[in-house]
């Protein structure tokens, strides 16, 4: 099973803090919720790979 990286998750919780238009702190609360999306999208690639296989 593959780990999230770091990197990948600092990328995405930056992305989620622009788009929340850069507001102070809160860093912890942009990096778990980068952190949910990461392992959210990992488990549905998973999900699919499974069904091609069973195909």
């Amino acid at each position: 099973m593959k780990h999230l990286d770091d990197n990948d998750v600092r990328d995405r919780a930056f992305l989620i803090w622009k788009q929340a238009g850069e507001p102070a702190g809160h860093m912890d609360e942009f990096w778990y919720e980068a952190e949910r999306q990461l392992e959210q999208e990992r488990l549905q690639e998973i999900g699919a790979a499974g069904e091609a296989l069973s195909d």
